[in-house]
């Protein structure tokens, strides 16, 4: 095969993993493993961590576009994906790619420690089964029911430093998934329609606008408040630094909730969802960032 068509087509598989999606729950996981050793991990764990973390978020994501071919065909925000576009024939080759990509996550994972491999576990049954197959297109209550799946990686990445959760692990992970109903409800409330059309019965389709930006609030307003839990909890580790970026990163997220609440529209709902990635991704670099000095 030509050099051009096997980049092309490296290209093609790497955007199946939606990589726009995990790279921030790798990234998170990253911050589950340095809080986990508290500091720099051992290389040789650090890097098999990031591989089953890195294989099983991308593997998700992969089985996950398989999945929902149909409706990523229907939805304008997703009709120009891999399998919609006709990019991948047959399109049971995506498929057998995700499934490869989650053994490789697994299999790294026992050769951690069993925490690790039962986490991952745990958060792929949970995206994948519970979440795709069985309550994104019945239940308004799917991104809640899903919502571990979004905690998984930094639990994954703990264990495999430290072999057990302890209650910081708990709370870091907590964060995630306080984050996850703000970041997908407001992207859903951007694309309502689509959702309408596709049927998926996302929160802001089955209420009306008013409640959802209610709902969307609330989210927001319990995440800004539990971003604070690591330096109430662990002060000697999470100390002013964190508080000032936590604070920092909450009032600008509170600001553009605040405006969607006074002025509900799609441009800002489509604002605050944009917010939503940088600052948890922000939260996670001072995690980081405060274990390792």
């Amino acid at each position: 095969m030509p050099q051009a068509s096997l980049l092309t087509t490296a290209r093609i598989y790497f955007s199946l993993t939606k990589p726009n999606v995990w790279w921030l729950l790798v990234f998170t996981g990253v911050a589950g493993l340095v809080a986990g050793a508290g500091g720099l991990p051992d290389p040789a764990t650090g890097l098999l961590a990031l591989i089953t973390i890195t294989a099983g978020s991308a593997g998700s994501e992969t089985v996950s576009n398989y999945l929902e071919r149909d409706i990523d065909s229907i939805m304008k925000r997703t009709s120009r994906r891999v399998l919609p576009k006709g990019l991948i024939k047959p399109e049971w080759k995506a498929l057998v790619f995700g499934l490869a990509l989650l053994a490789i996550s697994l299999t790294t994972a026992l050769t951690i420690n069993l925490p690790t491999f039962t986490l991952m576990l745990a958060g792929i049954v949970d995206y994948v089964v519970v979440y795709i197959i069985f309550t994104k297109r019945r239940s308004p209550l799917n991104i809640i029911l899903g919502s571990f799946a979004g905690g998984a990686p930094l639990l994954a990445g703990y264990a495999a430093a430290r072999a057990e959760l302890t209650l910081e692990a708990w709370i870091l992970a907590s964060l995630i998934v306080l984050w996850i109903p703000s970041h997908v409800w407001s992207l859903a409330l951007r694309y309502r329609d689509d959702y309408m059309k596709a049927g998926i019965p996302m929160l802001p389709v089955v209420v009306s606008e008013v409640k959802a930006i209610r709902c969307i609030a609330s989210t927001v307003i319990l995440f800004i408040l539990f971003s604070v839990a690591p330096y109430i909890f662990y002060p000697e580790k999470y100390g002013l630094p964190y508080l000032v970026v936590a604070a920092g990163a909450g009032l600008a997220l509170a600001y553009y909730s605040l405006k969607l609440i006074v002025k509900p529209s799609k441009e800002n709902a489509w604002r605050l969802f944009k917010l939503t990635s940088p600052q948890l991704a922000i939260l996670a670099a001072a995690v980081i960032l405060e274990n390792l000095f």
